[in-house]
């Protein structure tokens, strides 16, 4: 069986312990935005065995030349992403499953990555972390050293996808078209304007709906049912058609969560702007909206 959106951690321990499974890649996206080295420290004091650890400051932003967005978090390029996956064991029939320890704040961003380079075969751990020590399974410390080492020569190929990437001009040239409904999974208080903690200024993209990406979860965690997601962005979107959704946050990280909740429900895929707010904001000709 391949998964694709999500992966109980039942399923996952079964996939572990399973023989004549394909190639597993587990991957623990741990983070934490005002302490950069603190989810490599929860990597190494406690993961999932055999997982690889990929840092969003490292692994899923880049501050290079090759970076193909903006914002505090800019997205690799679609090659060295790649590259980076096949260093780490990965190859085109490995089935990927993402996980963090903080809401799928994190682990949704490579889910989406590893979508928009082609490979469909990745799941996010539902409940993360915690899920997998609440049902008693093992966990590893320090590098475990369990990944598969690459073949000489081996590249991950980088495939048709589609999950769409769309930038600031784009979504400028949008605002107030039908063909564009923008999401906002920040907070509501950063979204009104009524605070901004990481960004030089506050606010929204006109015309942007509302809904925290924290609305995805259930109280254990875990994501709501299908049909209950459903009905919450079909309410959200007050029959607008769900293909006109863009997808934005503050860097294009938590945004990941309502793409794939709206995934869940059978309204994907739709599409992201990884420059999100921080890069809006960074605009001096770009309106601003507040309350």
């Amino acid at each position: 069986m391949t998964y694709t959106t999500l992966i109980s951690a039942e399923a996952l321990a079964a996939l572990i312990k399973g023989t004549g499974n394909g190639p597993l890649l587990i991957l623990d996206c741990s983070f934490d935005l005002t302490q950069l080295a603190a989810g490599k420290a929860q990597f190494l004091a406690s993961h999932i065995p055999g997982a690889v650890y990929a840092s969003l400051d490292t692994v899923l932003s880049s501050h290079d030349a090759d970076a193909v967005s903006g914002g505090r978090h800019p997205l690799p390029s679609q090659a060295t992403f790649a590259a980076w996956l096949a260093s780490v064991g990965m190859t085109q029939d490995t089935q990927a499953v993402v996980y963090d320890r903080n809401g799928v704040n994190y682990c949704g961003r490579l889910w989406w990555m590893l979508k928009w380079i082609g490979h469909t075969a990745v799941a996010v751990l539902d409940g993360g972390f915690q899920a997998w020590t609440e049902l008693g399974e093992p966990v590893a410390m320090g590098e475990d050293g369990a990944r598969a080492a690459p073949m000489l020569g081996d590249t991950l190929v980088v495939r048709p996808s589609d999950y769409r990437l769309v930038d600031a001009q784009q979504v400028f040239d949008a605002l107030g078209r039908p063909i564009q409904t923008v999401i906002d999974a920040r907070g509501a208080p950063r979204f009104r304007g009524d605070i901004e903690p990481l960004d030089p200024m506050a606010g929204h993209i006109p015309g942007a709906l509302n809904r925290p990406f924290t609305t995805n979860l259930d109280a254990s965690g875990r994501f709501k049912a299908a049909a209950e997601l459903r009905a919450e962005f079909n309410a959200a979107l007050a029959g607008r058609d769900p293909k006109t959704v863009v997808h934005q946050c503050g860097s294009g990280v938590s945004a990941l969560s309502n793409l794939l909740a709206m995934e869940i429900a059978g309204l994907g895929p739709t599409a992201l702007y990884a420059g999100s707010w921080s890069d809006w904001c960074s605009q001096p000709d770009y309106p601003v909206a507040r309350g």
